[in-house]
């Protein structure tokens, strides 16, 4: 069927970009989601600093078939990329020192629910362990501060300290086994971490304890001094560190449970006639589901009887429920609100959209940005230069410093070893990460992996695609100017009829827009399509005449004001059809692509923040300024093809720029790809997750201001994070060698090294909590 236009090459254009966004954005049908390269998770056990991780990715990236290891410090898992079974990566990660588990990945909720009871164990263990080492090291403490002797000069005091030594020993064996056999590990395949400066700390510190006690003639009687407090409180208080950091990082996990926490655990299915309750495991494609108003939607499907309006919020962020007729798709874990549906599901288990929204976010939460990797290489040579640090400060301290000049270097070494443990340096960016990545996905923003979440806080210019990205990317009627005794109903019934035949995206504007309002259509006759210039047919016995300027000449129908009128609403963007009944002109109908409702306040929001803003679009030049007036843009380029959309953003990056594309995620990604940020529009289809950096759940543009400000949120407090942890390390080092002693005659002690470092970690692991209070929309 041939429709009008007053301008032949906007209709041709609009309607081409009208179809591209609608598919790209509506759900309307199911969407077949690409197979990414099979990944699976490991839980890491053993690793106790941010230098494990580059220990444990290089042992699993030197395995043949692995594509890729990224080890999240914070959750003590790594993911693993390529074709290789679990068997074979658990024997390079033991081979690297370290052990390992599969994840469990059947069941989201299950595995979940394993690791909370694993870390709440793992959690009373420390605080056991923690017990036992303070409740021997506060009382030694406590005795040296009020004034007790800690040195040996008699026999009496050799066969005390010798006691104590051997319970010192027992919290060695029993509070710290882990951080020496984590030791033993790790000088078994040359390396060094935490656990390695931990064990030579504590152990060094009861070794010159024993030699006070078993050899005294040989150590200066100024020096006899045992240590046994500085071991057992270490222990003690690093231990402690560790229970508080466990239980503080369980709290950045709260935006993978919230999405686990919306899969329903049972489904209605309706299998030869009767209506059973299943597990949800158990719905296969092309079951027939019920689903009753308050009820969880338990797999993803197409609506097949029933009309609701269904909350999906907490999926896409969009706080008002969606219409959902016969027909319309359907999100597991969405709410149906009022109406009883049935549905046929398309995709079960893994498959649905919300598993492949909970496999992304923990994907993205594993990953790191540029900014975290270089942290990684920084801690791998930190330890070996602090064990060196320690020997020098030891030798300057027996040749340098005064007496008892042995003593003293034990101390400085000891302290040097604890104080540089870089705990704290591991977790600044992954914690950071969860939480920021967590905080997108709860505004609708799924952020693909950490270069995005980097880059994005860096953009300078946006482009934007027109239709589907600002505009609705469906045609509708804007307006309806009558110039006869008739009203909009009856205009509106009649137009609606003439169309109903029609799937061209004008004719469907109108017949929508008389369904919305209740308008039922008449009796169509003698309908003939007049081609360039409208249709004529007979409804309910009145002659019609739908069409553009030249059909009603060509009939001698007078246009009077109304020629005017029609030409502005085409300046506005806006497709001008003139109605006539029985030969007399009656209304004009204009139809369009109209602005989203909330586009020109998003794009003011990305230009206050000192982003420029640029529009592109297939469609002609007129559409283009007037679109681009309505909300605000300066700078934007019609009649471009999909494949020149990628040169557009390439010549803004040999500008300088630092550019973000916003697309539908299909006829746009030639330019997504090659943006340094690509933003797919789309509200949860695999195609639109699967093409992008990041994905706008809710198709609005204020999430490309929320995604931004939660990347420069996200990486303010990696900045904080890893500033605290290098500047903790850097400055405590000179401390703890003694560089204050020549003027204050202080020297750093032990067991306040041990506090400082198990409390530098929780310091970090807190300051990444504080994103969990950043609100992301700020509309």
């Amino acid at each position: 069927m041939t429709h009008p236009d007053s301008n032949p090459d906007h209709q041709c254009q609009h309607g081409q970009h009208a179809t591209a966004g609608h598919v790209a954005s509506s759900r309307e049908s199911p969407l077949t989601p690409t197979q990414p390269s099979p990944t699976q998770e490991l839980l890491i056990e053993g690793a106790g600093c941010a230098s494990c991780v580059g220990k444990i990715e290089a042992a699993l990236k030197a395995v043949d078939g692995v594509a890729n290891a990224n080890m999240n410090f914070a959750q003590r898992t790594v993911t693993v990329t390529g074709g290789v079974t679990a068997d074979i990566l658990i024997r390079a990660i033991e081979k690297a020192g370290y052990k390992a588990t599969p994840a469990m990945t059947d069941n989201d909720s299950d595995a979940l629910s394993e690791k909370e009871k694993a870390d709440q164990a793992y959690y009373q263990r420390l605080l056991r362990d923690m017990a036992i080492a303070l409740s021997l090291g506060i009382p030694l403490m406590l005795y040296g501060l009020l004034g007790g002797a800690m040195t040996v000069s008699t026999t009496g005091e050799r066969l005390a300290w010798l006691s104590v030594g051997l319970l010192t020993l027992g919290v060695m064996v029993f509070s710290g086994k882990h951080f020496y056999t984590g030791a033993w590990h790790s000088l078994k395949n040359h390396a060094a971490n935490m656990d390695t400066l931990i064990a030579l700390g504590t152990g060094t510190a009861w070794l010159y304890s024993v030699a006070v006690l078993s050899v005294p003639q040989f150590i200066p009687e100024m020096a006899r001094h045992v240590y046994f407090e500085a071991t057992a409180m270490i222990i003690g208080l690093i231990n402690l560190g560790l229970a508080l950091e466990l239980k503080a990082r369980g709290r950045t996990s709260e935006a993978i449970k919230r999405l686990i926490g919306l899969q329903a655990k049972t489904a209605r299915v309706i299998r030869n006639g009767q209506e059973t309750d299943i597990s949800i495991e158990q719905v296969m494609v092309d079951d027939i589901v019920r689903v009753r108003p308050g009820e969880k939607i338990p797999v993803d499907g197409i609506i097949t009887d029933g009309h609701s309006h269904v909350d999906e919020s907490m999926l896409t962020g969009e706080p008002m429920p969606v219409e959902k007729p016969v027909g319309a798709p359907l999100a597991a874990g969405t709410i149906n609100k009022s109406g009883t549906l049935l549905f046929r599901a398309t995709r079960v288990g893994k498959d649905t959209a919300l598993a492949h929204i909970i496999g992304m976010v923990k994907r993205a939460q594993n990953a790191k940005p540029p900014i975290g990797r270089m942290a990684d290489v920084i801690a791998a040579y930190f330890v070996p230069v602090v064990m060196i640090i320690a020997v020098v400060s030891a030798l300057a301290w027996l040749n340098f410093g005064p007496e008892p000049a042995l003593a003293f270097a034990v101390v400085s070494a000891t302290t040097v070893l604890i104080i540089a443990c870089p705990c704290a340096l591991g977790l600044a960016t992954p914690m950071s990460v969860m939480v920021g990545v967590g905080k997108a996905a709860e505004a609708g923003v799924l952020i693909r992996n950490g270069e995005a979440l980097q880059t994005a806080s860096t953009i300078s210019a946006m482009v934007l695609d027109k239709t589907g990205t600002i505009t609705v990317g469906v045609p509708k009627v804007t307006d309806i100017l009558l110039s006869g005794a008739e009203n909009e109903e009856t205009v509106l019934r009649l137009a609606a009829t003439l169309e109903s035949g029609s799937e061209h995206p004008l004719a469907q504007a109108i017949t929508e827009s008389a369904r919305e309002r209740g308008i039922s259509t008449g009796h169509l006759s003698e309908f003939k399509a007049i081609a360039g210039h409208g249709v004529q047919a007979l409804v309910d016995g009145r002659r019609l005449l739908f069409g553009n300027e030249k059909l009603m000449h060509d009939n001698r129908i007078a246009l009077g004001e109304f020629h005017q009128k029609a030409q502005a609403l085409a300046a506005e963007a806006k497709t001008p059809m003139y109605f006539a009944i029985d030969n007399s002109l009656t209304a004009i109908i204009a139809v369009a692509d109209p602005i989203k409702d909330d586009s020109v306040a998003a794009i003011q929001r990305l230009q206050r923040n000192g982003i420029r803003v640029i529009m592109l679009t297939g469609d002609n030049y007129l559409t283009a300024q007037a679109i681009a007036g309505k909300v605000g843009i300066s700078e934007f380029f019609a009649d471009v093809l999909p494949e020149d959309k990628s040169r557009k953003v390439q010549e803004l990056q040999h500008q300088g720029e630092i550019v973000g594309m916003t697309g539908d995620g299909i006829n746009d990604a030639p330019a997504l790809a090659i943006a340094n940020v690509g933003f797919a529009i789309g509200t949860g289809t695999d195609v639109a997750i699967e093409s992008a950096d990041i994905t706008l759940m809710r198709g609005s543009l204020h999430g490309l201001a929320d995604a931004i400000a939660v990347s420069k949120a996200t990486l303010r407090n990696i900045r904080q994070n890893l500033f605290g942890a290098f500047i903790y390390n850097v400055a405590g080092i000179p401390f703890a060698a003694g560089i204050l002693y020549p003027v204050s005659g202080l020297l750093l002690s032990p067991v306040i090294a041990g506090a400082a470092m198990a409390f530098s970690s929780l310091t970090v692991v807190t300051n990444a909590n504080r994103l969990r209070l950043f609100k992301a929309q700020e509309h």
